[in-house]
């Protein structure tokens, strides 16, 4: 197949979506045009119309393909020289460019060249995962957005509600607040990529795949706009001397601070009328897309049992006081290390049923306990936690020995609380004395047995 036998397949696709598309005679094709407009993305645009399943999966219907396809379609598109085509392809004035082929990171822009941008994101998750050889079974993809791209998206309704809002299409069908979200939207063109890339399935899973994007500028001045901040500033500049400029850096760090989650909020507080008299409507066209950043985390694992402590120079946890170690180990770290070091995880947290003095030794059943691993890369198996405890047991300090060692889940806490409810304890004490003992005595000592 010749490259221009296959861009006009390529070609033929995507009108033949628009012709379906269309033939609804929904969306409107002059509200189309004025979307592109004002800067908004193709994606976008047929999201806010409630149209993204049919153009969801078609990566080459770009702005100048569908105002092409206006031209013929549309008197509204005809004529001289059309601002959408001016706008860079590579970014929105509602999504920043997330629902688009290129990204930042912190090595610049990344370029697609070609390549569908869900492969390419999809590349970059994989890359991440293989990486850190983390050991799968299933996942879930976590998208944090700005709050700037809500913020747009109401500022675009909003406009269009103002031009359109007294035109039947507009009163009996979309624009509501009903449509897809930028995040489902993104959701659904990612989640059948990963799961074929990763060769698992999506699920409410432990271990999370995070794209948090960003956008610093669009969100310094978003946050500058909510009433709160103009309120802060008067406060500021009512203020004077050195002192207003001590507290002025203090707000502005204080302004920058604020979570995306509380400007939300503060958003959803607004009304209609006085959301336009704060925010620019439409919003201004945006030519940087947002900065994406690629994680992944794995909830806490925990591995739990009941320990016995033999020596009574080791403490429960690590114990320093003044930069001098008290004790010679321990439990915590004779335990805890060997648990992170098979889980290779990034840290591990000891948590017991209760506690011990250094110089008392735990002997009996032992002392339940629990091992929390974070974000642990692999996941050990039965045997694997076989060979933890057999290590521990078998090291030659003869400090620590553990019993029962597993893999927990749902029953951790149950285990623990079981610990906590055991108080009943034995001590045994050996005395000298200078004399030997009388009766009396004798008597007086029993009588401690039955103290409070």
């Amino acid at each position: 197949m010749t490259a221009t036998t296959a861009a006009a397949e390529v070609d033929a696709e995507v009108r033949g979506i628009l012709e379906r598309v269309a033939a609804d005679s929904f969306p409107p094709l002059h509200a189309v045009h004025h979307l592109l407009s004002v800067g908004v993305c193709v994606p976008c645009t047929f999201r806010m119309f409630g149209a993204f399943s049919h153009v969801c999966s078609c990566t080459s219907l770009t702005a100048s393909v569908l105002h092409s396809f206006l031209e013929d379609h549309d008197d509204s598109a005809k004529g001289g020289p059309c601002s959408c085509l001016s706008t860079d392809e590579a970014c929105c004035s509602v999504c920043f460019g997330v629902l688009l082929p290129t990204c930042h990171q912190d090595d610049g822009v990344v370029s697609f060249n070609g390549i569908s941008p869900i492969d390419r994101i999809t590349s970059m998750v994989f890359q991440a995962v293989q990486r850190e050889s983390y050991q799968l079974d299933e996942f879930f993809l976590e998208i944090s957005l700005p709050a700037v791209v809500a913020a747009n998206e109401r500022a675009i309704r909003l406009h269009m509600k103002e031009k359109y809002g007294n035109e039947n299409w507009f009163k009996d069908k979309i624009f509501s607040q009903q449509t897809m979200s930028v995040k489902e939207a993104l959701r659904l063109l990612l989640v059948p990529s990963l799961e074929k890339k990763l060769d698992v399935k999506h699920g409410n899973n432990s271990f999370r795949i995070r794209l948090t994007y960003t956008h610093d500028d669009a969100s310094r001045k978003l946050k500058s706009l909510l009433p709160n901040d103009r309120n802060r500033k008067r406060k500021t500049e009512s203020r004077e001397g050195t002192d207003t400029r001590r507290n002025s850096t203090y707000e502005d760090n204080q302004i920058l601070s604020e979570t995306d989650s509380f400007i939300h909020k503060t958003l959803e507080c607004i009304q209609d009328q006085e959301f336009c008299s704060l925010f620019q409507l439409p919003p201004e066209k945006v030519f940087k897309p947002c900065h994406l950043v690629i994680s992944c985390l794995r909830s806490p694992i925990y591995i739990g049992g009941r320990y016995l402590k033999l020596s009574r120079n080791v403490s429960q946890s690590c114990w320093i006081i003044d930069d001098e170690r008290m004790g010679e180990a321990s439990v915590e770290e004779i335990i805890g290390e060997d648990v992170r070091t098979i889980c290779r995880g990034d840290g591990c947290k000891f948590h017991a049923a209760g506690r011990e003095d250094i110089d008392v030794r735990m002997l009996g059943s032992g002392r339940p306990f629990l091992i929390e691993v974070l974000n642990a890369r692999s996941i050990p198996s039965a045997i694997e936690v076989e060979q933890i405890a057999e290590k521990i047991n078998s090291s030659e300090k003869k400090y620590v020995r553990v019993r029962n060692l597993k893999l927990v889940d749902r029953e951790i806490w149950s285990m623990m609380r079981e610990g906590e409810a055991e108080k009943q304890k034995q001590y045994a004490a050996l005395i000298w004395t200078s004399r030997s003992l009388t009766d009396v005595d004798l008597q007086k000592i029993s009588g401690v047995n039955d103290m409070d």
